[in-house]
């Protein structure tokens, strides 16, 4: 068990490792000649996509949160949950969407000529194919994070700090930014970093917008110039950048203990806003659910309606097949090795198996480009060898028995997502005492029976929820297909991403709401967990405290 734990960790570290590798010792010409030319603008558009999603990212998520957890308004309850919507859609599909409804030939800018009479060069209109548009897209789908996590850290506030702030003068924006806002300056600060990862990795958006970031690049370098190289070294700096980020996320994360609710947990009533605050806050809260689910939703199946035969045609049925078998897979392989993982640090608590969970995680902060590149180089590299072996001794040819092949893209999945499914995983897994497993060994329990016949049956609910966010990220995921897919292995992501490509929004709107319709499912979860959660805390009475 130990020994498997170790591969998996091992297959989480060796697209870095091979990345590292192959950037320092492939040639620079390439990249010498880039340097003179696009890489500054590769970085000056990475930058600011970052500053642009950080920064709106942070405003909506942490104010949404506040004003559904801490105050009361009409339909706060409905908002609270609508909030997290977005967060079913990869961003790709909100740019297919908005382009359709707001380029030229859209219905937006067609509705204003007909009302106005103006001609194409008679107004101004921002356009959607841009680095703002595609950072707007970005915001809309990445601010979830901010927002569950802002959420989850004032739901867990004591109202004695606030309390004891507006009982000295403060008013309540004060007070908020004074003492709420600090203490969950940690969780609003991991959110923000994850929506920056997800920013800095996302290749779907801007290579559609036809923005130039890092990510394009390593595409364009992979498949334009045929340079492994050039695409191993740009692979390298946005690999420099993501692990910076993730060393970030993880002091930030670290933080939150930090700041516990303290000995005494008082429940503060939430006041009723006005009926002018109230009609503030709505708005506030009910924007990014209907530019960010509502009106994409709405547009893809007014763009999708005419072709919803598609969907029952063999081809689509075919895609269909291959995403559901890829996610499955990857879902069942990725989890089962957090499994091993988690329950091997937590039978030999040593250093060194907490280190290797540690590396399993990096993986999150590792764009799906990199991950592609960085298992491409070595597997190919032992394929091309073990062919001229093969050739040379038994005048065979092996071809090429990994590159290209189901398994190496499953392998992807799980390096990119292994941090989701341990953290749902280790979620539940902290909730089992420990003495639970000291009475199973002394009842003859070995390991793999312990493991088998009581922590599984106990943590069913959170494998379930560890595979249904592998699951449903794995359909989402398109950098990592695109590049490393068999040939002739489509799946909807790629489908969606070909078609719009293409021009061919009405077509690529049918596997884009399919998509979309499946990342409903971890959401809803979330929602679930997130509303008893709320109810837990607000129903949650102190006992009196003993005199001392």
């Amino acid at each position: 068990m130990a020994a498997l734990a170790w591969i998996a960790a091992g297959l989480c570290l060796l697209p870095i490792l091979a990345v590292a590798i192959a950037a320092l010792t492939g040639g620079f010409e390439t990249v010498s000649g880039l340097a003179g030319t696009v890489l500054p603008r590769y970085a000056r558009a990475t930058a600011t996509m970052v500053l642009i999603v950080a920064t709106g990212t942070a405003l909506i998520g942490t104010g949404t949160a506040w004003l559904v957890t801490m105050t009361r308004f009409p339909g706060r309850k409905v908002l609270e949950i609508s909030l997290a919507l977005p967060l079913a859609f990869p961003a790709y599909v909100l740019a297919y969407a908005y382009t359709d409804f707001l380029d030229h030939p859209g219905w937006v800018q067609s509705t204003l000529r007909d009302l106005t009479g103006w001609g194409p060069r008679d107004y101004w209109f921002p356009e959607i194919r841009s680095l703002p548009g595609a950072a707007l897209m970005l915001v809309l789908v990445l601010y979830p994070y901010v927002y569950l996590l802002a959420r989850a850290a004032f739901l867990q506030q004591s109202s004695t700090a606030y309390i004891a702030a507006r009982t000295l003068g403060r008013g309540p924006w004060a007070a908020f930014f004074r003492v709420s806002l600090p203490i969950a300056r940690p969780a609003i600060a991991g959110g923000v970093l994850l929506a920056v990862m997800e920013t800095i990795a996302d290749f779907g958006t801007v290579s559609y917008f036809n923005v130039q970031t890092f990510a394009t690049g390593i595409y364009q370098s992979w498949f334009s110039f045929a340079d492994r190289g050039a695409a191993a070294q740009l692979a390298m700096c946005l690999l420099i950048v993501a692990l910076v980020l993730a060393g970030l996320e993880r002091r930030q994360r670290r933080g939150q203990r930090h700041h516990g609710a303290g000995r005494r947990f008082e429940v503060m009533d939430p006041p009723t806003l006005a009926t002018g605050q109230s009609l503030l806050a709505i708005l506030f809260c009910a924007a990014p659910v209907v530019f960010g689910f509502l009106l994409p939703a709405g547009l893809l199946i007014s763009m999708g309606w005419e072709n919803l035969s598609l969907v029952i045609t063999d081809r689509y049925l075919a895609f269909l097949q291959n995403s559901l078998i890829l996610a499955s897979v990857a879902a069942l392989i990725t989890v089962s090795a957090a499994v091993l993982l988690s329950f091997n640090s937590r039978l030999y608590p040593t250093p060194r198996n907490k280190a290797a969970i540690g590396v399993a995680g990096l993986g999150y902060a590792v764009p799906g480009g990199v991950i592609a590149v960085g298992l491409l180089v070595p597997f190919a590299a032992f394929d091309n060898a073990l062919d001229a072996w093969m050739r040379a001794t038994f005048d065979f040819s092996t071809g090429l028995l990994l590159t290209g092949s189901i398994w190496l893209l499953v392998i992807a999945y799980m390096v990119r997502f292994m941090a989701a499914a341990l953290s749902a995983y280790d979620a539940g897994l902290s909730t089992i005492n420990p003495n639970i497993d000291a009475v199973a060994r002394t009842l003859g329990r070995n390991p793999a029976t312990m493991l088998r016949g009581v922590h599984l049956p106990i943590l069913r609910p959170s494998l379930m929820t560890a595979m249904l966010i592998v699951f449903v990220d794995v359909m989402k995921e398109l950098p990592a297909t695109l590049i490393m897919r068999p040939f002739n292995f489509d799946t909807l992501a790629v489908q969606a991403h070909r078609l719009a490509a293409d021009e061919r929004l009405a077509e690529a709107a049918i596997p884009s709401l399919v998509i979309g319709a499946v990342g409903l499912l971890p959401v809803v979860v979330l929602c679930w967990g997130l509303g008893r959660g709320d109810k837990t805390e607000r129903d949650f009475v102190p006992e009196p405290q003993a005199a001392e």
